[in-house]
C-alpha cells in the first residue's frame, strides 16, 4: 500500500496536475478532497469531466465516474458484493476504493487518453427495433454506422502514418529510382513514336486503340458492377427467405397464443359461468376496482385512527384500574381497621349479580320481539327483489346470448382482418425492401461517380504537373529548368547538406577549443581574484595611513596646548 501510495503521489506532483503532496498530506486527505483528486485525474484523461464535486450530488458523481470507469474498462476485483461495496466506497470517497483507481489510472494515463477520444465515436447508441421500423431511422442509423465504420478506418490510417516514418536517404532513393522509371517511359514512348510514324494511317490506329482500352475498361467495371449486383441480390434474397421464415414463426407463435387464449376463455367460462370482460367491460371494472381501492384505503384510515384511539383508551383503562386496585387496598385496610372485613366486596357482588339478572330478563323479551320483526322484514325484501330482478333477468339472458353471438361475429372478422393485414404487410416489407435495395444501389453508383470524377480530376493534375516538370526539365531555358521539382528537390538537398558541412566544420572548431577556452576562462576567474585581492588590500593600507595621520596631528595639537 506504501509503494502504491507512493507512486500516486510522485505523478499527481508532476505535470499536468502540479500538485505538492507528500505521503502524509495526501494520507489526510477527506473524502470529498480524494474525491477531487480522482475527478481531477478523470478531467485530465476526458475533459468533460472537468466538474468541482461541491456543486454535483453524490449519486450524480458516482455515476458520473463509474460511466467513464466502465469505459476505460476498469475492472474492481471481486465478486457482485464487492461490485456494490465498490458503488458505496466511491460514494462515500473511501480510501481502500479510491487508491486502487488512482493507481491504475496514473499508470496508462497516455493509453486511457486515446481510449476516451475514441469512445466519443464508437460507442454504438442503442436504438429499439420499433423504431428501426421508420425508413428515416432505418436509413440515419445505417449512415450513423457507416460513418462509424469510416471513422475506424481512418483511424488506423492516421497511426499507420504517425508510426512509418521516411528517412532523407529513402527519399533520395525513391526520387532517383522515380527518375530512372520516368527517363526509361521517355525512351520507350519515343521509341514507339518512331515506330508508329512510319506505319500508315497510325493516327486512325491510335486512335482506335486508345477506343479499345476504354471499351476493354469499361467492360472490366460493367462485370465487376455485375458481380456486385449478383452479391446485393444474394443477400436480399437470403434476407427475403430469412423474413419469411420469421414471418411462418410469428404467425404459428399467433395462432398457437390464439388457441390458448380460446382455451382460457373457456375454462373461465366453466369455472365461473361468465363472459370475460372485453373492451368497455373491462375499463368499467378496473374503474369500479380503483373506486373500491380509494374507498378502502380511508377505511384503513379510519381504522388506523380506532386503533390509536383504542390504545390511548386502553393505556386510560389500565391506569383507572390501578387506581381503582389502591383505593380498593386503602378501603381493605380501613374495614380491617373498623372489623367489617370483605363488606364492600360483598357489597359489589350482590349489586352486580342483581343488575345481571335484571339485563338479563329485559334481554330476553327484546331479543324475542326483534327476532319476529326482522323475520318479517326479510321476508318483505326477498319478495320485492324477486319481483324487482324478474325482468333483469329475463333481459340479462337475451343480451348474453347476443353478447355471445357478437363475440363469435367479431372473431371471425378479427380473424378476417388479420389475415388480410398479413398479406398486406407482407406486400409492404417485399417493396420497402425493394425501394431500400434500389436506393442503396442509387446511393452506391452516384458515389461511384463521384469517386470516380475526383480520381480523374487527380490523374488529370497530376498528368499536367508531369508533363509541365517534363517540358522543364527537356527545356534548353535554364529559367525553366531552375522551375523544374527536380532542381528545387536538389538545390535543397545541396543546401541542406553544405549547411550540415558547416556546422560540423563549426562542431568540430567548438571540440577543438574548448580546452584552451576553458583554461583561458580559469585563468581570468584567477586574475579577477588576484585584482580583487589587491584592491582590499589597497584599500585596508589606505585606511591605515588616514588613521596614523589623524593621531599624529592630534598630537601636534596637544603640544601646542
Amino acid at each position: 500500500m506504501s509503494d502504491q501510495i507512493k507512486f500516486i503521489v510522485d505523478n499527481l506532483n508532476k505535470e499536468p496536475f502540479g500538485k505538492n503532496y507528500n505521503l502524509i498530506t495526501f494520507d489526510s486527505l477527506e473524502p470529498m478532497q480524494l474525491l477531487q483528486v480522482l475527478s481531477d485525474v478523470l478531467a485530465e484523461i476526458d475533459p468533460k469531466q472537468v466538474v468541482d464535486i461541491r456543486e454535483e450530488m453524490p449519486e450524480q458523481t458516482a455515476k458520473r465516474m463509474l460511466s467513464l470507469l466502465g469505459i476505460l474498462k476498469y475492472k474492481p476485483p471481486g465478486n457482485a458484493t464487492d461490485m456494490s461495496n465498490f458503488r458505496q466506497g466511491l460514494v462515500i470517497g473511501s480510501k481502500p476504493v479510491i487508491y486502487p483507481v488512482l493507481h491504475w489510472l496514473l499508470q496508462r494515463t497516455n493509453e486511457l487518453k486515446k481510449r476516451a477520444y475514441l469512445a466519443r465515436f464508437l460507442i454504438k447508441l442503442e436504438v429499439p427495433s420499433e423504431f428501426l421500423q421508420d425508413e428515416t431511422v432505418a436509413d440515419t442509423n445505417k449512415q450513423y454506422e457507416d460513418l462509424m465504420e469510416a471513422f475506424k478506418t481512418l483511424h488506423k490510417e492516421c497511426e499507420q502514418l504517425k508510426t512509418s516514418g521516411f528517412s532523407t536517404a529513402e527519399i533520395r532513393r525513391d526520387i532517383s529510382a522515380m527518375e530512372e522509371e520516368k527517363d526509361q517511359l521517355i525512351k520507350r514512348v519515343e521509341r514507339l513514336k518512331k515506330r508508329v510514324e512510319t506505319v500508315q494511317n497510325h493516327q486512325r490506329m491510335l486512335k482506335i486503340a486508345r477506343q479499345l482500352r476504354v471499351e476493354k475498361e469499361r467492360e472490366e467495371f460493367l462485370a465487376q458492377q455485375k458481380q456486385e449486383q449478383k452479391n446485393q441480390a444474394s443477400i436480399i434474397s437470403r434476407k427475403k427467405e430469412a423474413k419469411a421464415e420469421e414471418l411462418q414463426e410469428a404467425k404459428e407463435k399467433l395462432a398457437n397464443l390464439e388457441r390458448e387464449v380460446s382455451v382460457k376463455t373457456n375454462q373461465t367460462r366453466e369455472f365461473d359461468g361468465t363472459e370475460v370482460l372485453k373492451g368497455d367491460e373491462f375499463k368499467r371494472y378496473v374503474s369500479k376496482l380503483r373506486s373500491k381501492s380509494t374507498v378502502f384505503k380511508k377505511k384503513h384510515q379510519i381504522i388506523a385512527e380506532f386503533k390509536a384511539e383504542f390504545g390511548l383508551l386502553q393505556r386510560t383503562e389500565e391506569l383507572l384500574k390501578q387506581r381503582h386496585e389502591n383505593i380498593q387496598h386503602q378501603l381493605q385496610t380501613i374495614e380491617e381497621k373498623k372489623g367489617i372485613s370483605g363488606y364492600s366486596y360483598t357489597q359489589e357482588e350482590l349489586e352486580r349479580v342483581s343488575a345481571l339478572k335484571s339485563e338479563v330478563d329485559e334481554m330476553k323479551g327484546r331479543t324475542l320481539d326483534d327476532m319476529s320483526e326482522m323475520v318479517k322484514r326479510l321476508n318483505s325484501l326477498v319478495s320485492e327483489k324477486k319481483s324487482a330482478l324478474a325482468p333483469v333477468i329475463k333481459e340479462l339472458r337475451q343480451l348474453r346470448q347476443k353478447c355471445q353471438e357478437l363475440t363469435q361475429e367479431c372473431d371471425e372478422k378479427k380473424s378476417q382482418y388479420d389475415s388480410c393485414a398479413a398479406g398486406l404487410e407482407s406486400n409492404r416489407s417485399k417493396l420497402e425492401q425493394e425501394v431500400r435495395g434500389l436506393r442503396e444501389e442509387c446511393l452506391q453508383d452516384e458515389s461511384r461517380y463521384h469517386y470516380t470524377n475526383c480520381m480523374i480530376k487527380n490523374l488529370e493534375v497530376q498528368l499536367c504537373r508531369a508533363t509541365d516538370e517534363m517540358k522543364a526539365y527537356v527545356s534548353s531555358d535554364q529559367q525553366e529548368k531552375r522551375k523544374a521539382i527536380r532542381e528545387q528537390y536538389t538545390k535543397n538537398i545541396a543546401e541542406q547538406e553544405n549547411l550540415g558541412k558547416k556546422l560540423r566544420e563549426k562542431q568540430k572548431a567548438v571540440r577543438e577549443s574548448h580546452g584552451p577556452n576553458m583554461k583561458q576562462v580559469k585563468m581570468w576567474r584567477d586574475f579577477e581574484q588576484l585584482m580583487e585581492c589587491k584592491k582590499q588590500c589597497f584599500l585596508k593600507q589606505q585606511s591605515q595611513t588616514s588613521i596614523g595621520q589623524v593621531i599624529q596631528e592630534g598630537g601636534e595639537d596637544r603640544l601646542i596646548l
